[in-house]
């Protein structure tokens, strides 16, 4: 025979541990989403947006941390973290929305500015990650730019002084250049008149060809003299000339060495692919699109689902806990005005009773001094009595 089972325990649900985990990232109370059975598979369907968006932010900031953390796990650590305040973030969004909650649209609001932002701004490692050659192929033409402007940089530079010394150099060299014509020239008529190919025609040494010679030696020793006078000044222009080159090819070199693939360098790239390239431009919208859609799903999720008897049990279930505070609290001060009554009352008895018990021997103490007072001539009535106020009478409490 079958047992007969009370209404109330006829059913008994408890859920699983993922479940439970679910209704955690969904903010809703277990105890009494355990027995709302609609609500049950909805507020999993709220973890599960919750648990999804979570994820994805670690990856996503976790690859953006890679970008910029030379540690792997650093990276990781960094992406758990952000990924944490995200999840932190929409839990406190989604608790905030409820079918009772007049300002629901401002959860909504904040969340879609929030995930407008995140989604812009994570849109752009997933870009680099999905068009990874193509950027970095961007990447080293504008590197290549950048090597071109820094040299015209330097050139600039450096250009007032080595035009000056330039000059200094090209002066020089033409007069130097000017006197061994000269001396050339001289030296040529000298042997021309030698030989007889020139001048006179005359072979051998005469008059003539001894007044070319002197002359060839004279413009040849001026020569020599211009020489040991411009070559010191001539090789300083040359070593100033090759210092400002090898400084040019030193910044230079300094500044290959901070040329990097990093985050920044390959946004910048992805931009300048984006100015030139409508395809790239309409993925990348896309992309971000989809990511604000992503990073929007707990909060859809939960204005989008109907609202159950959960609602209602929170409802009624946090106006029951007020009632039962403020219940709590004047219960409390009546025991409290109770306990106050009975010390009260009980006090006053204790007080009545000292001074019943009392009453005969201040009496006694009282006609103890009349006494001494009776039998002491010296000592005045109001000696007298302010004796007895200060030995027999009471003091008033403050």
């Amino acid at each position: 025979m079958e047992r007969n089972i009370a209404l109330s325990q006829r059913e008994s649900y408890t859920p699983s541990q993922f479940t439970q985990f679910l209704w955690w990232l969904s903010t809703a109370e277990k105890e009494l989403l355990a027995d709302a059975v609609v609500d049950r598979n909805r507020f999993r369907i709220i973890g599960m947006t919750v648990l999804a968006t979570w994820g994805f932010a670690n990856l996503v900031w976790t690859y953006f941390f890679s970008t910029i953390v030379p540690s792997l796990p650093g990276a990781i650590l960094l992406g758990l973290f952000m990924g944490f305040i995200i999840l932190a973030i929409d839990r406190a969004l989604i608790k905030g929305i409820s079918r009772f909650n007049k300002r629901k649209f401002l959860p909504i609001l904040f969340r879609g500015l929030l995930a407008l932002t995140i989604g812009t701004f994570m849109a752009q490692p997933a870009v680099l990650y999905m068009f990874d050659k193509e950027i970095r192929l961007q990447t080293s033409l504008d590197n290549e730019k950048r090597k071109q402007i820094k040299r015209q940089e330097l050139v600039l530079l450096y250009n007032d002084r080595k035009t000056e010394l330039q000059q200094v150099k090209d002066s020089i060299r033409y007069g130097m250049e000017r006197k061994y014509a000269a001396v050339d020239k001289a030296r040529e008529n000298f042997l021309a008149e030698t030989d007889g190919s020139g001048g006179t025609g005359k072979i051998g040494i005469q008059d003539i060809a001894i007044a070319k010679k002197q002359e060839y030696l004279k413009l040849d020793k001026e020569y020599q003299d211009l020489l040991s006078q411009e070559r010191p000044i001539l090789d300083s222009t040359e070593k100033q000339l090759n210092t400002i080159e090898n400084d040019i090819r030193s910044g230079q070199s300094d500044f290959n060495k901070y040329l990097n693939d990093g985050f920044l360098t390959r946004v910048e790239a992805m931009n300048n692919l984006l100015k030139n390239n409508p395809e790239l431009q309409f993925r990348y919208y896309l992309i971000v699109i989809i990511l604000v859609l992503i990073e929007l799903m707990p909060v859809i999720a939960k204005t989008m689902l109907p609202s159950g008897t959960y609602d209602e049990k929170t409802m009624l279930r946090e106006a029951m806990e007020k009632d039962m505070a403020f219940a709590n609290i004047r219960l409390e001060q009546q025991l409290k005005e109770m306990y106050n009554q009975s010390a009260f009352d009980q006090d006053k008895s204790v007080i009545t009773a000292f001074f019943t018990l009392t009453r005969e021997v201040r009496n006694e103490k009282m006609r103890s001094l009349s006494k001494k007072w009776l039998e002491g001539n010296h000592q005045s009535f109001d000696g007298l009595w302010e004796k007895m106020k200060k030995e027999i009478l009471t003091k008033q409490e403050n």
